[in-house]
């Protein structure tokens, strides 16, 4: 038989690889975030520090080179194979942290950062996640794996004051240059191999599937959210640790201030997440966020220098921030195509660290050569025209993603089969691709009759 009942359990290989790589995963992205909260304090006493225009670019300049290489590096997992393509990655990451620990100037750091982004091994982690996982736990690995970013965020923030007190920014820096370098171990030694390395396209982006992702408005609308979303997260970055220490608080302490906020906004969340999917109203959740968000701009601009103001604004921030990095990724999964979603994902990914540097970079000169009340009025334009585009989406339909194992068959057969599907209660799409042996369905859990899926699957063994 080609189907069978789902397990209810993932395999030891199959936890193994998934705690593996979410390790990793994490790993960078801590990387990354944890020189925000206190990068701006060290950078004033660098040479040409005192630019908050070359801040900006420093702490930004990440996400250029991880735009740029993300979908190509993923490519070359497919050629070379997903491990050495991981290593290369950790091996730019560790160089780039190596340098910026060991700056004479702004320069130098921004160099570092730029070589720090240049590792961009997001697409091969999936890819080999993907390798490594049956198709009926797939979805189970890669949230697994999301996960980490909000995880290690709000680590970093609690984290940063404490360790700079400690060892200093250039310290944090060599810290996580070593991290790299052992995380390769880890790849080496608990990470399996995979028997078949083969293209996802639940994962991965493929050419030929750029045109239906770049003309679909609806997946625009969602490129350009999570480009406002962290070109407005980057720019913060420049002015909130500043306010924090002029109403009093020292830069050491600031995590008095992120530990609380943060642990009420994951907690806030929880219910209208659940509403969202359970009453099928993602949207209108969605909206009511994205104007969150630009609520705590006006706060943030208000209480600018007030200790409880900022805090306040903080938490109206990140309780919006946290519950729309949650749900970005379930609306791309439901708008794309259902063979198409590896290539939106991959494109989402690409502007979302695109919007990290731009948001950086103009954060920086607004506030060097206009002040904060500029830098705010950047962000609140950006959020004002996303929450326009949020406001005339259309509601996405009420639907998910389920991935069956097929057996070998011709395209011919795989179009008919997919035809047989598409026509099944409560399946919306069907799409069965010989070339990767797998099923791919968008479907309504209310109405959706699994069994004569695995039926329909079984007869084709």
């Amino acid at each position: 038989m080609s189907v069978s009942s789902p397990p209810e359990k993932m395999s030891p290989i199959e936890l193994r690889a998934t705690a593996g790589l979410a390790g990793i995963y994490g790993l960078r992205m801590f990387g990354m975030f944890i020189i925000l909260p206190v990068f701006a304090f060290y950078a004033e006493h660098l040479p040409g520090g005192g630019n908050y225009t070359l801040i900006g670019i420093a702490l930004g300049a990440y996400g250029l080179t991880q735009a740029i290489l993300q979908i190509p590096f993923g490519w070359l997992s497919d050629r070379i194979g997903r491990k050495p393509v991981i290593y290369i990655g950790l091996i730019l990451f560790a160089i780039g942290s190596f340098i910026a620990a060991s700056a004479t100037d702004i320069y130098w750091v921004i160099f570092g950062r730029i070589i720090q982004g240049a590792g961009a091994i997001s697409a091969a982690v999936m890819a080999l996640a993907a390798d490594l996982t049956r198709e009926e736990h797939r979805t189970k690995a890669m949230a697994t794996i999301g996960m980490t970013i909000g995880v290690t965020f709000a680590l970093s923030l609690i984290v940063a004051p404490a360790l700079n007190r400690l060892i200093g920014v250039p310290g944090i820096f060599a810290m996580t240059g070593v991290l790299a370098l052992l995380a390769m171990a880890v790849v080496y030694q608990i990470i399996p191999d995979p028997v078949i390395s083969r293209f996802h396209s639940d994962t991965e982006a493929s050419t030929g599937r750029f045109g239906n992702v770049l003309h679909n408005p609806e997946l625009l609308r969602l490129d350009f959210g999570v480009f406002a979303l962290h070109a407005v997260l980057m720019a913060l970055w420049l002015v909130v640790p500043l306010s924090l220490r002029k109403a009093g608080l020292g830069a050491d302490s600031h995590w008095q201030v992120y530990f609380p906020v943060l642990l009420l906004s994951m907690v806030l969340i929880v219910p209208a997440i659940i509403y969202a999917e359970k009453k099928a109203k993602l949207k209108p959740v969605f909206v009511i966020a994205v104007a969150l968000l630009l609520a705590s701009q006006a706060l943030l601009a208000y209480t600018f220098e007030s200790l409880w103001g900022t805090a306040a604004a903080l938490l109206v921030f990140f309780t919006a921030f946290n519950l729309l990095e949650a749900t970005l990724p379930s609306l791309i999964s439901k708008i794309a195509p259902v063979g198409a979603k590896g290539t939106a994902i991959g494109v989402y990914s690409s502007v979302q660290f695109l919007g990290a540097f731009i948001g950086a970079t103009a954060g920086g000169y607004l506030f060097e050569h206009h002040g904060s009340s500029a830098l705010f009025a950047f962000c609140g334009i950006l959020l004002t025209l996303w929450l326009l585009f949020a406001a005339t989406m259309k509601a996405p339909a009420a639907v998910r993603t389920r991935m069956y194992h097929v057996a070998e068959m011709d395209t011919g057969k795989a179009s008919g089969l997919s035809r047989q599907l598409a026509a099944l209660p409560g399946v919306h799409e069907a799409l069965v691709l010989a070339s990767e042996g797998v099923a791919y369905l968008k479907v309504d859990m209310r109405g959706f009759d699994e069994k004569g899926v695995v039926q329909l699957l079984g007869g084709e063994a």
